[in-house]
């Protein structure tokens, strides 16, 4: 089949073939049954002369029934204000300079919607329409990403509204009664304050990282980071807050091989895992670090981070979330938005993560990265 070539039937059995055309299926090789999106082809009477599967699956019309039937009555599309669609646009006695139809929402018999767009094929300019060629597409993908960012707004919402109530009410109150404050009441009121002000810095940079990862525009600037050392750096800042010192085990398999990573984005990584193994885990939290093969190929060498707890780990149909938004396992509290932000981070280093089941029972992730030293030291 022949569609945006404008050619008559039998043209393409003529001694001399025409050359193939960017729009033409049939001399690229392509099966319109297997391209992604819906296609409906119209002839230059308005028939339908290609009804592919994506579209018979978005439609739920059977090909057959559309195959060589008009345009309007295979295809009855309706706007959102209830018009039929091809009365309104009127392809083949419209303007003659009109060559498509930009993607826009429209309606299915019972009210389903779907986007459409189309391309109005001519032999010439401003000559008669040879071909009246509609895309369609689904609208679910679009409107899991429209409620996936209602529930970020609404949870962002949320986690700000409580430390700045908070923030709202102690500075509001010292303001109007100073006086009436003892010094160590008032230290306690700045420290809340302190404490909620560092919370929303905390979301609003989670915020940020989202937005990078989701644009593609989260920036790695390498450095050689000592992931050992690191580690050990956040189990003292846990054992300064209060954990016991013999909660942690660090094991480090040496000799491993030079990391360059952004240092910062590693701690990130790093405390959010240790942090939820500590509040969600229980018994020993086990840290491994060991070298191994680096996810990337063409590389040899690359660290992996294994971090394991004894508590009751995650459950099996649970696994397949862990790294997706809003994910909070069975505890409640903070936005559930910090595992897909360390899966960002290590993927943005060309690193893998995985999460499981520790020899323990309790919950373990494992991430590794690359060594990806610059070019100029290999």
């Amino acid at each position: 089949m022949s569609v945006g070539t404008g050619s008559a039937p039998g043209a393409e059995r003529t001694a001399r073939p025409p050359t193939p055309r960017p729009g033409d299926l049939a001399e690229l090789g392509i099966d319109p049954d297997q391209l992604p999106e819906g296609l409906v082809v119209a002839d230059e009477h308005g028939r339908v002369i290609c009804f592919n599967a994506a579209a018979a699956r978005i439609t739920a019309v059977p090909a057959e029934r559309a195959l060589g039937r008009p345009l309007e009555t295979a295809l009855p599309l309706e706007d959102l204000e209830g018009r039929r669609w091809w009365r309104l646009t009127d392809p083949y006695g419209g303007l003659a300079i009109r060559v498509r139809q930009p993607e826009r929402n429209l309606l299915l018999p019972g009210g389903r919607e779907v986007l459409v767009s189309a391309r109005y094929v001519r032999t010439r300019p401003t000559g008669p329409v040879r071909r009246v060629v509609v895309t369609l597409r689904d609208t679910e993908a679009r409107r899991r990403t429209e409620r996936s960012h209602a529930e970020l707004i609404a949870t962002v919402a949320h986690e700000l509204r409580s430390p700045l109530t908070s923030v709202k009410g102690f500075t509001a109150t010292l303001l109007a009664k100073w006086e009436r404050f003892t010094d160590d009441q008032k230290r306690l009121m700045l420290e809340t304050v302190d404490a909620d002000a560092d919370r929303v810095t905390r979301l609003i940079a989670e915020l940020l990282d989202i937005s990078r990862i989701d644009s593609g525009r989260l920036e790695v600037r390498r450095q050689p980071v000592d992931i050992g050392a690191a580690v050990e750096r956040h189990i003292q800042a846990h054992v300064a807050a209060g954990q016991r010192a013999d909660r942690f085990l660090l094991r480090v398999q040496r000799p491993l091989p030079d990391l360059w990573a952004d240092p910062d984005k590693v701690d990130q990584v790093l405390g959010n895992l240790l942090e939820n193994a500590v509040r969600h885990g229980e018994g020993t939290v086990t840290i491994d670090i060991t070298p191994s093969a680096s996810p990337r190929e063409r590389e040899e060498a690359g660290t992996s981070v294994t971090v394991s707890d004894e508590g009751p780990g995650i459950p099996e149909e649970s696994m397949n979330r862990v790294f997706t938004r809003f994910w909070r396992g069975s505890k409640r509290g903070g936005t559930g938005l910090g595992l897909y932000i360390v899966k960002g981070i290590v993927e943005a280093h060309g690193g893998t993560i995985t999460v499981g089941r520790a020899p323990g029972g309790g919950a373990q992730f494992r991430f590794t990265l690359p060594v990806a030293a610059p070019a100029y030291l290999t």
